[in-house]
């Protein structure tokens, strides 16, 4: 990879399109409104919105970093998806807004999500939340930061009365209930966002039985991993990227502490009822199978 940046470099180049893509996202923001309506709302698929914000966000993602990173593949949540990323050793994996939904509604609850993966394992991530102006970085083997300072995850030993994140449209269903009497749960909106505030030691843990896109955890996967926690399936596996199809069925993370906990708690549970696989557009990847 002599024709890359220096890993260092490249989260440079990162942080800073995700400040740029972040403010053209806030252009049509309104908290505690709806967005503006040149943000022009639509549907890509069923619960699946689509705005302006996220495409311009997309757009500029895709020229700040493929320019700046000769060689790299590309797999996105608002990008047309192709084979060729399969082919190349570095990939990035990006969703320009994690949490639309929410995004959509003026709550603070969304955020740009960049990963740079390497033979399958994320080595360098950014989530950006610019409603909150909090930006999360890692880098593989160095450690996680919020705004440049260093974080780390919990510290605590014991599951019971653990503070846990849970996916607003989840709740909604009624698919927390269970939980209610044995955890601390707050409801949130994109998982990135979710993953990160785990990462800085805000809550212990957060997880869903629902199935989830590469893009939308593998950024926060690795803040995860650098700040002391753990990521994982729902049946211990670890994870690896750029896959043919990108969708998996569950995504757990934890302070490490609590892991194998929370894996022995979840074992028995059935995953969530896939009642959100995506729908191929010209506008999104949409987890689909590649041939």
């Amino acid at each position: 990879m002599s024709d890359q940046p220096a890993l260092s470099d490249s989260l440079a180049i990162m942080i800073q399109a995700a400040q740029e893509a972040g403010a053209v996202i806030m252009r049509y923001f309104r908290p505690g409104q709806s967005v503006l309506a040149s943000a022009q709302v639509r549907e890509k698929g069923h619960n699946n919105p689509l705005t302006r914000a996220d495409l311009e966000a997309d757009a500029l993602l895709h020229q700040r970093l493929l320019s700046t990173h000769p060689g790299c593949g590309w797999l996105s949540e608002e990008t047309v998806d192709h084979p060729d990323r399969l082919r190349h050793a570095r990939i990035f994996v990006v969703d320009p807004i994690d949490g639309t939904k929410e995004f959509i509604a003026g709550l603070p609850q969304f955020a740009l999500s960049l990963a740079l993966v390497e033979q399958g394992q994320p080595i360098a991530a950014c989530i950006h939340n610019p409603a909150t102006q909090e930006t999360f970085t890692a880098l593989a083997g160095h450690g996680a930061l919020l705004n440049n300072q260093p974080i780390q995850v919990t510290n605590r030993q014991d599951l019971s009365g653990a503070s846990c994140l849970a996916s607003r449209s989840e709740t909604g269903r009624g698919d927390w209930e269970p939980f209610r009497q044995e955890w601390r749960i707050q409801t949130m909106g994109s998982i990135a966002y979710k993953l990160a505030l785990v990462a800085c030691g805000r809550f212990d843990m957060t997880f869903t039985l629902s199935p989830k896109n590469e893009w939308d955890f593998c950024a926060g996967l690795l803040l995860v991993q650098e700040a002391g926690g753990r990521v994982t399936h729902k049946s211990g596996a670890a994870f690896d990227f750029n896959q043919i199809n990108p969708m998996v069925r569950s995504v757990l993370a934890t302070n490490g502490l609590l892991h194998d906990a929370l894996l022995l708690r979840l074992e028995a549970l059935p995953y969530a009822p896939d009642r959100h696989r995506p729908q191929c557009t010209p506008e999104s990847t949409a987890a689909r199978n590649l041939s």
